[in-house]
This record gives structure tokens, C-alpha cells and sequence, in this order.
């Protein structure tokens, strides 16, 4: 039995499984309220529109969408038609590429993210739904999925409950040992080191390794150590101690516990005021969505760049990508060939 198929579009490549996948909160998400798929989904786009939605379509949400990733597993076209039609299918109400500030204080950092609609949609309802998802991220607490650190102790897990107690009580328990005799120590063996040094400490102890000649003792370590905490106590960083006792150094030096010592006292920050606190009662700012250009990626505010597109990007993608040139810019051209011209005259 011969099937006929109706539409004109190329077929759509399955979806690998070992595709590759954004980091958490990158990638792809899905917007809401979508139609359910049907055979003329993007009917009315060109054929490598068409070609690329359907993939796109098909990705989970949190699959890479970067022009490169989707260029590796689309061979029909390179790194330059996925752009284009990426910008194509924006206008036409598809998708929406964003980013937003997360975290607080220092730990901000930026999310990216494309929103896909399969429904084509148009700018005040990306408009609308955008600034939803603003109001939710700024509502909803950070999920608390942060990894533990590697010097965090282990959870260990709660004793397992003996199958038959009776049996367990009857077992005879280990024999103790008898406590075992400590060996003297020599006279000149080496004492035993901290468990856990400070930063204070630990940061004088390093001094010899970027100059060797302000290599310190145990002894030096211990006794400068309550002066190199009073820095730490004072806001700065380690690298910044380091730095500061390691800069300008003489072409000389006969004592580097002293000198260290002259510098820790002489060259002490200040003390800074404590931060005053927010009140309670001061809303926390809000983080908006910024949309970015889908040609470009220039940010903005979604009611900014209907489309998906900036101005400028928008205005070359309605003359067709033909930009009407600059007087000014023919004008110097013009004179530029000129006097290229004058000079390759004959004298």
C-alpha cells in the first residue's frame, strides 16, 4: 500500500538519545498551554524553518540550544541557516531566548534559557507570560539543591535493626584490648603538627614558596599569627595579605620574621563598618526577565524587542537583510578610491 504524504516539509531527524543537555536551569523550556501535536504543525513556514521546529519541538526541556549543539545534529544545514532560521522562527512567535540574575549577593550569576511555543504566539502574549515568570521566580524561594562539599562530613545512615534480636543478645560481644603502652618520644624527633591550621597561619607559612627568601619558621608562624588574623578579621582575603607583605620587597633582607612583623603592624587595613542591615519591610527587587535578540543577542525587556529582535536587527530582517546604505559612509568611500587613484597615477 502506497502512503501519501502531504506535506512538503523534509523529515524531521529523530531525537538521539545522548543528546546533549543544558546545565540545571538552562536550555530549553516549554511555555504553557500548547496545542497538542498534529500533522500540519508549521505548515505555513518555509522548509528549513519547518525542518528545524520540528526538531526543536521534539527536545526535552533542558536540551542544549545553542546554534552550534543544534548545527551538530542537523546535517542538513551548518551553523549559519540554524541562526537564520532560529530568528525566523522567533518572528513568527515560536520561541523567545532569555536570561535572568539568580542568586543573591556575590553568588549572582546569570541563567539562560529559550522558551519554545509549538502554538505560534505573538508579542503581548510572550509579553505577559514573561513577566509571569518573572513574578514566580521572584516569589518562589531557591531550591535548596546545592551539592555538599567535599569536607562536609557524610550523613551515615541509621543502624539497621538486627533480623532476630534474640540471637543478636546470645553473640558475645569483642574482646576488649588492653590499652597498649605509647613508645617515648626522642628528644630530637619532630613535634606532631595541628590537626588544622588557621588561614592566618597557613598564609605565613606560604610566604617562602613566593620568595624564598621570607621563609619562615614553625616557631615565626606561631608567633605573627595572632597579627596576620587581625587582616582576616578586618574583611581582606588571603591573596590580598599575601600580596600586600610580598610587595616592594628590599633587595636585602637579613630577617624575614622581622620584617614580616614590621609589615603586619605597619601596613594593617582599617577597620570598616558593618554593612547596616535591610530592614525587613524593604521588598526585595525584583529580577526581570531580559529577552535577548535572537539574530544579535542584544538584551532588553520584552515589550523592547518584539519579535525576539532588537530595532536594529529588526529593521534589517523587514527590509528583507537589506540595509539602505549611509551617505556619509558612499560619500568617504568615494573619496577613499580617489585619492587611491592620484597615487597610482604616473609622475
Amino acid at each position: 500500500m502506497v502512503t501519501q504524504h502531504l506535506s512538503s516539509a523534509l523529515p524531521v531527524p529523530a531525537v538521539s538519545a545522548a543528546y546533549p543537555m543544558a546545565k540545571s536551569g538552562y536550555g530549553k523550556r516549554s511555555a504553557p498551554g500548547q496545542q497538542a501535536r498534529a500533522r500540519d504543525d508549521f505548515a505555513l513556514l518555509p522548509t528549513r524553518e519547518r525542518y528545524v521546529a520540528g526538531f526543536v519541538d521534539h527536545l526535552p526541556d533542558g536540551a542544549a540550544m545553542s546554534v552550534k549543539q543544534l548545527a551538530k545534529q542537523l546535517p542538513l544545514y551548518g551553523q549559519q541557516a540554524i541562526s537564520t532560521a532560529l530568528k525566523a522562527l522567533s518572528v513568527a512567535g515560536h520561541l523567545r531566548r532569555v536570561r535572568c540574575a539568580v542568586g543573591a549577593g556575590d553568588e549572582t550569576r546569570w541563567v539562560f534559557r529559550t522558551f519554545w511555543s509549538r502554538t505560534a504566539r505573538d508579542n503581548e502574549w510572550w509579553t505577559t507570560y514573561l513577566a509571569t515568570e518573572t513574578a514566580a521566580q521572584t516569589a518562589a524561594p531557591a531550591p535548596d539543591t546545592a551539592p555538599q562539599p567535599p569536607w562536609a562530613p557524610a550523613k551515615e545512615p541509621p543502624p539497621a535493626e538486627p533480623e532476630n534480636p534474640a540471637v543478636t543478645e546470645q553473640v558475645p560481644g569483642p574482646t576488649p584490648v588492653p590499652p597498649q603502652r605509647t613508645p617515648p618520644q626522642a628528644p630530637d624527633a619532630e613535634p606532631a603538627q595541628p590537626a588544622a591550621s588557621s588561614p592566618a597561619y597557613l598564609a605565613l607559612a606560604r610566604l617562602g614558596r613566593n620568595d624564598h627568601r621570607l621563609g619562615l619558621s614553625a616557631d615565626d608562624c606561631t608567633t605573627l599569627e595572632p597579627l596576620a588574623a587581625q587582616w582576616l578579621d578586618r574583611g581582606v582575603t588571603t591573596d590580598y595579605l599575601t600580596s600586600t607583605l610580598t610587595a616592594g620587597l628590599p633587595a636585602q633582607i637579613d630577617s624575614p620574621a622581622g620584617l614580616i612583623r614590621r609589615r603586619l603592624i605597619d601596613k594593617l587595613p582599617p577597620r570598616l563598618p558593618d554593612t547596616p542591615s535591610t530592614p525587613a519591610d524593604t521588598p526585595a527587587p525584583t529580577r526581570r526577565l531580559l529577552v535577548e535578540c535572537t539574530d544579535c543577542g542584544r538584551p532588553g525587556p520584552p515589550e523592547a524587542l518584539p519579535d525576539g529582535l532588537c530595532h536594529p536587527c529588526r529593521t534589517a530582517h523587514s527590509a528583507g537583510g537589506q540595509l539602505s546604505p549611509d551617505p556619509t559612509q558612499i560619500a568617504a568611500v568615494k573619496t577613499h578610491m580617489a585619492h587611491l587613484r592620484d597615487l597610482l597615477k604616473p609622475v
